[in-house]
């Protein structure tokens, strides 16, 4: 049976299995084909490519940090862009850009916490990250190692990383993003545009603009979308001639969710390798 998950993450941005491990755990979950989407990185990829176990299809990509300036202050949203090039120059030095403003970011925040008295450090958050893209769960990390929360999902809770010790980020504003994929050869698919439980979302208008400017599908199926937002994904998508995508957003302990809980299509996942020629699924 076809079974495709097309949103993952690994130790390269804030998962917690390496590449390597990310791919094999893929292959025994009964995945055929999977993406790893790390955080505006693509560093996993070749330890993930050398790992591939054999019947597993590998779609390489990268899940974008972006914003629409539409409302005040921005929606920050996230863009998986899939079979991108990259040695893409425009692509890169803005992924390298929005890398830099996350380590300046966390640092930030750790520097908050510690004037609160939270004995934590930025060497302790950078050994989380393993030398990955740095995020908020490796924050978490260390407010669990202290106690002071039990979860991920507890620590971006409003007392904590959610609302109190949160800072903006310099994402990439969307429609700029969208442009930069398909500029690398990519195919750019909307992240969970519905998930009202993370907070606030873009309009329908939004998404149809858009798609306009070279979207080419939405995440439908996702962990933090209920089942109305599901379908609401899906008519969308459907008046709009757009892919719709399901996939399990894994990250390893980070999340309970697991490799495969939603899973993609396999005409679908046609359609996006026919559309990207940055580079060829493995």
């Amino acid at each position: 049976m076809t079974r495709i998950d097309l949103h993952t993450h690994s130790t390269a941005s804030d998962g917690t299995l390496r590449p390597a491990e990310l791919v094999r755990a893929g292959a025994d979950a009964g995945l055929t084909a999977m993406a790893i989407t790390d955080h505006d990185t693509t560093a996993g990829w070749a330890e993930a490519e050398a790992a591939r176990p054999d019947g597993l299809t590998l779609i390489r990509g990268a899940e974008i940090s972006s914003r629409w300036h539409g409302a005040e202050p921005g929606i920050g949203l996230h863009l998986l862009a899939y079979l991108i090039d990259p040695a893409d120059a425009a692509l890169t030095a803005e992924l390298a850009r929005v890398r830099t403003d996350r380590e300046r970011r966390g640092e930030a925040i750790v520097d908050l916490l510690r004037a609160d008295g939270v004995d934590v450090s930025w060497a302790e958050v950078l050994e989380y990250a393993a030398g990955g893209s740095v995020g908020r769960p490796h924050i978490a990390a260390a407010l669990i190692r202290l106690g002071l929360v039990s979860t991920t999902s507890e620590a971006f809770g409003p007392q904590w990383l959610g609302r109190r010790y949160r800072l903006p980020k310099a994402d990439i504003d969307v429609f700029t993003a969208v442009r930069l994929v398909v500029g690398a050869g990519g195919v750019p698919v909307f992240a969970h545009p519905r998930a009202t439980r993370r907070g606030r979302i873009v309009p329908d208008s939004m998404i149809e603009e858009l798609a306009a400017a070279g979207l080419f599908g939405l995440e439908a199926d996702h962990e933090d979308h209920s089942p109305e937002e599901r379908a609401h994904v899906r008519r969308l998508a459907d008046r709009l001639g757009l892919v719709a995508t399901g996939s399990s957003d894994f990250h390893g302990t980070h999340k309970t969710v697991r490799l495969g809980a939603f899973t993609t299509a396999p005409e679908v996942l046609e359609k996006i390798v026919a559309a990207g020629h940055g580079v060829p699924p493995l």
